[in-house]
């Protein structure tokens, strides 16, 4: 599924994050978002994921090292584990720097704290609100991105200073910062990294912890995929070459971000007159896509609610790739790091199964809301076991 003439919603989704993410790629459009794609783009191309990887997989060890602590029997709530994970994954592939780290935990505290201003449901994501309308939470809102772009902003500027002194590491923060547009040959001033750092850790950690949660419950759900995915695990060699063995895990999670897509519907807002099914679509209409509804269609996807990563490996399920399937929309739109995602997920999953068994807590089975991202209404728990 594919809308080329569209846009964010400018009066909708957009002014609901704008005060933490400013004009960054996710809520501009026009030349400004082309002319940020065309700097952004190379920073998470293939090549890069390669030199990014150490520090991915250091992530990922340091979350297996501390989810196994938990792995004693007695029920735990994975989502704030995976969201820790997620988080240092972002730090240390975009600053070279651990959660740990005084400032990377700042932003981490600060940014759950703004979480918990915001409504279940932005209502601004679906109807045009006026100016007059109360917002819920917002001086609270406000309050919270300003201290996470405080805390950005001081990263950036200590950043720029070592790009300026040659003492930068060659992180994807650098990348970013020292990338020029094949256009105009102009980089990213300060205020505009800020702004992209901010989107950057909101979508890469926010949403990537949802998947990630959902992973986990699902495969603790059905054990034997489980076991299957914890064989493949165990016989991964922590390489970036080796990722393409880990088949069965790629597969989890892919089946996971079609089950439970951590953006169930976006807004997007007609940029010329369109037809949809025949019917006419204004220039300005707001288009609602909804990947939840959609990976779940019955008259796409086979058995659409069950839990089956060897769909991916069929004919059917590859069509239905290719015509239903939008974890991180399609289009000039597409999430520019979905291939990051796509590496960081089955890498995760492996460095976590292979130390844990993960089972469900029957007493407290998950049910799905949308927050920023789905998540458990009250948590998503799993009971864990270390795997000999």
């Amino acid at each position: 599924m594919n809308v080329p003439a569209s846009s964010p919603n400018p009066t909708g989704s957009g002014r609901g994050v704008r005060p933490l993410l400013g004009q960054s790629v996710f809520v501009t459009n026009g030349k400004q978002w082309e002319r940020q794609r065309r700097i952004i783009d190379p920073a998470l191309e293939g090549g890069r994921l390669r030199e990014t990887f150490p520090a991915l997989h250091a992530a990922g060890a340091a979350a297996a090292g501390r989810i196994a602590r938990l792995a004693d029997g007695r029920p735990f709530d994975i989502e704030p584990e995976a969201s820790h994970a997620a988080a240092d994954a972002i730090f240390r592939t975009l600053f070279s720097i651990p959660i740990e780290d005084h400032t990377a935990t700042a932003v981490f505290e600060a940014f759950r704290q703004h979480q918990r201003t915001q409504p279940l449901l932005n209502l601004a994501a679906f109807v045009p609100l006026p100016s007059w309308f109360p917002r819920f939470h917002r001086w609270r809102t406000l309050a919270t991105a300003r201290k996470i772009r405080r805390l950005i902003g001081g990263l950036t500027r200590d950043r720029a200073k070592a790009i300026e002194e040659g003492t930068a590491p060659d992180d994807l923060a650098t990348k970013i910062m020292t990338t020029r547009d094949p256009l105009s040959g102009e980089r990213f001033a300060w205020q505009e990294m800020v702004d992209q750092v901010a989107i950057f850790f909101l979508a890469g950690h926010e949403t990537s912890a949802s998947a990630l949660s959902w992973a986990l419950w699902l495969l603790a759900a059905h054990p034997e995929w489980q076991d299957r995915a914890a064989a493949e695990a165990m016989a991964y060699d922590d390489s970036f070459a080796g990722l393409g063995k880990l088949r069965v895990c790629r597969d989890v999670f892919r089946e996971a971000l079609r089950l439970y897509p951590p953006v169930p519907m976006m807004v997007r807002e007609a940029a010329c007159p369109q037809t949809f099914r025949g019917r006419a679509v204004a220039r300005g209409a707001q288009i609602v896509l909804s990947p939840w509804h959609l990976h779940r269609h019955e008259r796409i996807w086979t058995e659409p609610d069950r839990f089956d990563p060897g769909r991916w490996n069929t004919e059917d399920g590859r069509h239905c790739a290719r015509e239903a399937y939008l974890p991180f929309s399609r289009g000039p739109r597409v999430c520019p790091g979905a291939g990051f995602a796509m590496v960081e997920g089955p890498l995760f999953l492996a460095l976590l199964l292979r130390r844990i068994r993960f089972h469900v807590d029957e007493t407290r089975l998950p049910v799905p809301v949308a927050h920023l991202t789905v998540r458990g209404r009250d948590g998503i728990w799993l009971r864990g076991t270390p795997r000999s």
